[in-house]
C-alpha cells in the first residue's frame, strides 16, 4: 500500500517562500507519475506540477511556472515543490499525488498540507 504524508505548508505573506514536502515509499519502479495538485476554498482541484518518475521531466502550470519547483529524492523517497515569490492566489491546500505506470489516472493521495498567503 503507497502511503503519502505531506509537510511544509505554512502561513506566509506574499514575496514568500516554502518548501513543501512529500514522504512515503511511493517513489518506486511501480510509479511512474508524481505530482502536486492544490485546491483552494470553493474551486476545484487543479494540477500544480508533475514529475516523470524515471525520467525527471518535469511539467508546471502556467500559474506557477518560473516561480515553483518539483524535484524528487529517490534516495529518501521524498518529492518536493519549492515555491518562491508567493502570491495569495497560491492560498490553497496542497496535495501529493502518484500514478502507477499501470494506471491512466493519479491512484494514490496525501492527506494534504494548508499553504496560506497573506498580502
Amino acid at each position: 500500500q503507497v502511503q503519502l504524508v505531506e509537510s511544509g505548508g505554512d502561513s506566509v505573506q506574499a514575496g514568500g517562500s516554502l518548501r513543501l514536502s512529500c514522504a512515503g515509499s511511493a517513489i518506486t519502479y511501480k510509479i511512474c507519475y508524481m505530482a502536486w495538485f492544490r485546491q483552494a476554498p470553493g474551486k476545484d482541484r487543479e494540477w500544480v506540477s508533475i514529475i516523470r518518475t524515471r525520467t525527471g521531466s518535469t511539467y508546471y502550470a502556467d500559474s506557477v511556472k518560473g516561480r515553483f519547483t518539483i524535484s524528487q529524492d529517490n534516495a529518501k523517497k521524498i518529492l518536493y515543490l519549492q515555491m518562491n515569490s508567493l502570491k495569495p492566489e497560491d492560498t490553497a491546500m496542497y496535495y501529493c499525488s502518484a500514478q502507477d505506470c499501470a494506471q491512466s489516472d493519479y491512484n494514490y493521495w496525501g492527506q494534504g498540507t494548508q499553504v496560506t498567503v497573506s498580502s
